[in-house]
């Protein structure tokens, strides 16, 4: 199984070069890694700190990482944060813009051995994190072979994995690689024990503490402010086409509410199709100025979302039709109801059962389940039950990452 990963890997190396010029994304993927061991080279020639290295997928890993980074950081300050990511779309946004505790943000090289092998000697990390999965076998493997303390975090194991078939031994010796794995769930614990992982523990989700602390202090916008005037407002965040086909119905007659829409991607084009579709009259954010007695927000730029709960009565958080569910926990740690539409696949997102069962959330299926969902919570003491649910929620399942340090600061002490 090694010889048939490596030479994936490998193929995987020759296909993205032939294809860079397919897709925009293809080439940033191509190019971003270009400089990355010069990169390195660079950064390790202008600091003498011991450096921790924790490695991400893209931007919905990387909030996971950031309270462990932080709690890290405040136990052993003379730290160097390296910062990896895989996606391209997750390393172009967070490269925007300077981020807190981070030393160096790179591409990860794809994981051929001699990538791997060359990479962590360049670096020689005194520590190393992956979060939640994106593990690959080389990097892991080579750290381990250095001796080098390795950890996962945030870890939802199931039993579809490749860890847990009968052909999944090579994958199993990588995940007994770790030297200690944190999971979200009990499940996950079950699930690692039955391949004979011990060194395990149950920590949570690390983004509860996350969005704790963007909800403790969320940025300000006096423009949304403005247009919701005390108004009941529903945000809808990271919609996709099959979210707002259910929901456009519902928004054109309800004229008692106001709606904050948020597009999981940015087209001008989609934006106006469903400007057109609502009956209620609506504005672009980047046209605020220009506000009057709209019903209808329409964000048409990327960064504010997390921060846009702070004006919800009510949010719903799109994607579970389409390619998987966006972060539920964002809205919930504004202590609100938070609808989301029903999973093809929950076992990937525990958090969603999780809400369910506290009954901080509701899961639709259609514009019928909407309308009797959103009619329900017209009740006063419903909402209000709800709410304190959600609070509930984001209040018992906080403090994941000083519990992952704790145990952390014994392997590395």
């Amino acid at each position: 199984m090694k010889l048939l990963y490596d030479f994936s890997m490998t193929l995987l190396s020759i296909l993205v070069k032939l294809l860079q010029n397919s897709r925009p994304k293809i080439r940033a993927f191509v190019e971003g890694r270009k400089n990355t061991f010069r990169e390195i080279q660079t950064f390790k020639e202008n600091t003498k700190n011991p450096v921790a290295w924790f490695h991400v997928a893209s931007l919905g890993e990387y909030e996971q990482a950031k309270p462990v980074i932080k709690q890290l950081k405040e136990e052993k300050p003379d730290l160097s944060i390296v910062l990896t990511f895989y996606s391209p779309s997750g390393y172009e946004n967070v490269k925007k813009k300077k981020q807190e505790h981070i030393d160096l943000i790179i591409y990860l090289p794809i994981d051929t051995a001699k990538n791997s092998e060359k990479f962590i000697n360049l670096l020689q990390p005194s520590m190393v994190f992956f979060v939640k999965y994106d593990l690959w076998a080389n990097y892991i493997l080579e750290a381990k072979k250095q001796r080098i303390p390795l950890f996962l975090f945030s870890a939802s194991m199931r039993e579809d994995q490749v860890y847990f078939q009968i052909f999944g031994g090579f994958f199993r010796k990588t995940l007994r690689a770790f030297d200690h794995v944190f999971t979200q769930n009990e499940r996950s614990i079950d699930l690692l024990r039955q391949i004979k992982i011990t060194n395990c523990t149950q920590t949570g989700d690390t983004r509860f503490d996350r969005v704790s602390e963007i909800s403790a202090d969320p940025k300000s916008y006096p423009e949304i402010e403005a247009f919701c005037k005390g108004s009941k407002t529903i945000v809808i965040g990271s919609a996709w086409e099959e979210d707002m086909k259910i929901w456009i119905p519902w928004i054109n007659q309800a004229s008692n509410y106001k709606f904050i829409i948020a597009p999981h991607d940015i087209h001008p084009d989609q934006i106006d199709l469903w400007a057109s579709q609502i009956e209620l009259p609506s504005i672009k954010y980047s046209s605020i100025s220009d506000l009057q007695n709209e019903s209808v927000l329409f964000i048409d730029n990327i960064g504010m979302l997390s921060s846009l709960y702070q004006y919800a009565y009510t949010a719903y958080v799109g994607g579970a039709f389409g390619k998987g569910l966006h972060n539920i926990l964002e809205p919930l740690a504004f202590k609100i109801p938070v609808l989301f539409g029903n999973l093809k696949k929950p076992k990937k997102f525990p958090e969603a059962k999780i809400s369910i069962d506290y009954g901080a959330s509701a899961a639709v299926a259609n514009f019928e389940d909407l309308k009797s969902t959103m009619e329900a919570l017209e009740d006063a003491t419903l909402y209000h039950t709800t709410c304190q649910a959600a609070e509930k929620l984001v209040k018992e399942n906080r403090g994941s990452a000083k519990k992952i340090i704790e145990v952390v600061l014994k392997y590395t002490a």
